[in-house]
């Protein structure tokens, strides 16, 4: 399989590669995986581009800069909320918190969004691979009898080999996925530690000047 991969000169053979790799796993297993990895990767994706924090600077010293109109304009979730925080602030709103709770829900809904996709995707992925390992080492077995199956690609070990692609290719969408998902979560308890702060802060300070 190896030396097939070595000899891609163009995309025609890439994709006859490509085809070759996944009949080796059994279509009815490892397109279904290949599908998993699609949805999973646009789904990290989205989470990739929303979790933009903005500014690397401490929450309270970004609340400074906006209350002095020293801010650039908002370039992500904490830069955003900050600018709703002050306005709603500066409008010297009765019971902020409630008002700030609804500014940023729609902020705090971003953060969240296909993160239970994500997650249900990379838990997914490896057991298909293991479905199709299942299922060829059945058929493997099944052939011991006459030793039909895959006689002429080295009987029944080339039999098992194939079984194992399925596993392989579940692997191979699961852990970089696993990998992501982890970096991303980090991100996003973050911000939402950041946005809790905001408020505690917005509504424990002083009315904001005007900008």
């Amino acid at each position: 399989m190896l030396g097939k991969f070595s000899e891609i000169t163009d995309i025609g053979s890439a994709l006859d590669a490509f085809v070759d790799y996944m009949s080796l796993g059994g279509a009815q297993v490892m397109y279904p995986i290949l599908g998993v990895a699609v949805v999973l990767w646009f789904a990290l994706g989205y989470r990739i581009a929303v979790l933009r924090r903005g500014s690397d600077k401490n929450v309270r010293v970004l609340l400074k800069r906006a209350e002095e109109g020293r801010s650039n304009p908002p370039n992500g979730i904490v830069d955003e909320a900050i600018a709703r925080g002050l306005v709603l602030k500066r409008a010297d709103k009765p019971d902020l918190r409630r008002y700030l709770d609804e500014a940023f829900g729609p902020l705090e809904a971003d953060l969240k969004r296909y993160a239970i996709l994500v997650a249900a995707l990379v838990a997914v992925a490896p057991l298909l691979g293991l479905l199709g390992t299942v299922i060829g080492m059945i058929e493997t077995f099944e052939s011991l009898a006459d030793m039909t199956l895959f006689s002429q690609t080295g009987g029944i070990a080339a039999g098992i080999a194939t079984a194992l692609f399925t596993t392989q290719m579940g692997l191979v969408v699961a852990v970089p996925g696993m990998i992501a998902k982890g970096v991303l979560d980090r991100k996003q308890f973050q911000i939402e530690t950041d946005l809790a702060q905001i408020k505690d802060i917005l509504c424990s300070s002083p009315k904001a000047s005007p900008a």
